[in-house]
């Protein structure tokens, strides 16, 4: 039988997943208000980077790093961490809001189920595509009611690019594994992260940086709670479940982002905005109590 306080920890596990994922959207608000979005997350990441290899020099057992290996992690960085954030910053610099944002990479669920059914032959039962399909429905909601308050084309398709390349990184670990460990995976992908948003930076913005108080306190929660914290469990979900049932929990990223937004950054809400959050929570309810139990 197994440890009843086991399985209480393991059922924690995703809800704080899903709140420190949700409060990654407020802090990086406050981070592009203070400074150009490629040029903090290159530090960003440059700091998460280091603190990696901290832990992969002392505490990782295998030393031994192979270039496929190398290769395989510096794509799923680049994936997650540069184009998937890089497209987030820059929709928030450009004026999209925490809460948009958030629905629009929410979507990720049903392009990672059709390249999960694709590319590792994974399937969804009858109520889970019912379930997914309600979760878009009502994002969809939302979605046209800020398109019609006035929505820039670059911040929209920067949103889209960052949903499509989410939904790439958990499909492109989910195929490739890995055969190493925790440090050194997360400090090559934090590493090529930061190198690809550098050059982006030295490329296409024009760098500033306000040292304020709320820019610091954003910066150290995103390299602290959301780098390190919210994707080592994102890494560990991935190992213990399906990817398709992992990506189910970026539904319950909206309803969050938007109390959060409501709470932290005063953003307001319309009727439409409550209905679409509650029926992609509806959703979310539906695929979630038909997973499989791992």
């Amino acid at each position: 039988m197994p440890n009843k306080k086991v399985v209480h920890i393991y059922n924690i596990i995703p809800i704080i997943f899903v709140i420190l994922w949700s409060s990654a959207f407020i802090t990086s608000k406050i981070i592009v208000d203070n400074a150009s979005p490629f040029l903090s997350l290159s530090i960003r990441f440059g700091m998460v980077a280091f603190l990696f290899f901290l832990f992969f020099i002392f505490f990782s057992k295998d030393k031994y790093i192979s270039l496929k290996a190398f290769k395989d992690a510096s794509i799923s960085g680049l994936l997650f961490h540069g184009v998937y954030l890089g497209g987030v910053f820059f929709a928030l610099s450009r004026g999209m809001s925490a809460t948009l944002i958030a629905l629009i990479v929410s979507l990720q669920p049903i392009l990672t189920s059709i390249l999960a059914k694709i590319y590792l032959n994974e399937t969804l039962t009858k109520f889970q595509w019912i379930g997914i399909l309600l979760g878009f429905s009502g994002a969809t909601i939302i979605l046209i009611s800020d398109l019609i308050d006035g929505l820039t084309v670059a911040a929209f398709f920067a949103g889209i690019i960052g949903l499509i390349s989410s939904s790439l990184g958990i499909i492109w670990q989910k195929k490739i594994g890995s055969d190493l460990s925790l440090s050194a995976n997360n400090f090559i992908q934090a590493l090529s992260a930061s190198i690809f948003h550098l050059l982006l930076a030295l490329c296409f913005e024009k760098m500033f940086m306000n040292f304020t108080n709320d820019f610091i306190l954003a910066m150290s929660w995103q390299i602290f709670a959301v780098s390190l914290g919210a994707f080592l469990i994102l890494m560990w979900l991935l190992l213990k479940n399906k990817a398709n049932e992992t990506s189910t929990l970026f539904f319950l990223v909206p309803p969050i982002s938007a109390l959060l937004a409501f709470l932290i950054l005063e953003e307001t809400f319309t009727s439409f905005d409550f209905f679409g959050l509650f029926i992609s929570c509806l959703g979310v309810f539906m695929v979630s109590k038909n997973q499989i139990k791992i």
